[in-house]
């Protein structure tokens, strides 16, 4: 018995090398990726400020080049409406377009024809036992659910999508 203590305690041991040989390789391997990815990060933010002032010079002589013929603010005015235009453009070109269409696009083309994302939910779910889910209740029991029809309300419709906020917050229980 006595010699299996002993082992034991070697065991624990070795376990409590490895696992500080594996932390101190991770840490290694971390800051040496950190250290990298510092780098590249100021080497960006470097590219950005001298393409910066590289924009800012190539304003003021486009700028100047229009003052010699007219007055100075015609000049001014005339190198931001460019400027602007040159913004303007370059947002377009960043947002996704109607080409290439997105999950949020997606959604909204689906509500519109009423349907949902990915066709209809399945009649049972995926763990094969072959039973349906269970209907969704409007709200917890017991409460009053805005824009419920209850067969006691005089003027009792159905809701419609649009009266569906999505910003309101949704609790389930």
């Amino acid at each position: 018995m006595n010699r299996l203590d002993h082992l034991e305690h070697l065991d624990k041991q070795l376990v409590d090398e490895l696992a500080q040989v594996a932390r101190e390789t991770v840490r290694d391997e971390l800051r040496e990726q950190t250290r990298r990815q510092r780098r590249r990060a100021m080497l960006y933010a470097g590219s950005g400020a001298v393409a910066l002032y590289a924009g800012a010079s190539l304003a003021l002589a486009l700028g100047l080049g229009l003052a010699t013929g007219l007055p100075d603010w015609a000049a001014a005015l005339i190198t931001a409406v460019i400027l602007g235009v040159v913004a303007y453009v370059l947002r377009g070109v960043a947002r996704p377009s109607a080409s290439r269409p997105t999950p949020e696009h997606e959604a909204e083309l689906a509500a519109a024809h009423g349907r949902t994302v990915g066709g209809t939910a399945p009649a049972a779910p995926p763990g094969g036992l072959g039973l349906p889910y269970p209907p969704m209740p409007a709200g917890p029991p017991g409460t009053a659910v805005p824009g419920a029809v209850t067969p006691d309300m005089p003027d009792a419709r159905t809701p419609h999508p649009d009266d569906i906020d999505p910003e309101q917050p949704h609790h389930r229980a």
